[in-house]
């Protein structure tokens, strides 16, 4: 099987400036986990997760770090705490979606969908042809087209 066979055709998506507020309502109606964010033309632009609007009610934390000769060796990341700050103070899809989005064509075997989801550690993957969204394939529609080879 392959992702054109188990993907969701339906996909319900966002654009880069539509407010927060109508991510988060889109993702409580539609019962979805998950929504691309794409641009005008279709291409997938970013993603937003239940993970990235957790940002939006987590407690921020200073990277912490020593100081030593009057300079500052950080512990953590300064970076993920910039990034976490910049999810929690975001208005629109665009300031809150996660940018680094792997997707697969419609010919992509399930067996590597899962490899990727697996190894990559997230829930979904945009299906595009031609650089424009087509469907999304899910960890649940992976598992519901290994129950069908099961049964």
């Amino acid at each position: 099987m392959r992702a054109y066979d188990i993907m969701t055709k339906e996909v319900f998506t966002v654009y880069p400036e539509t407010p927060v507020s109508e991510v988060v309502k889109l993702m409580i109606e539609k019962r979805i986990s998950g929504v691309p964010v794409i641009s005008k033309h279709g291409a997938v632009l970013g993603i937003i997760s239940e993970g990235d609007l957790l940002f939006k009610d987590k407690d921020l934390r200073y990277p912490s770090y020593i100081s030593f000769l009057g300079g500052m060796i950080y512990l953590e990341s300064p970076r993920r705490f910039e990034e976490e700050f910049r999810k929690s103070v975001a208005l629109k899809a665009e300031e809150i979606m996660t940018g680094d989005v792997i997707t697969v064509e419609e010919n992509v075997l399930v067996s590597e969908m899962a490899n990727t989801m697996t190894e990559q550690k997230i829930n979904r993957l945009p299906v595009v042809a031609h650089e424009k969204i087509v469907g999304i394939v899910t960890r649940a529609d992976i598992i519901r087209a290994l129950a069908q080879d099961l049964v």
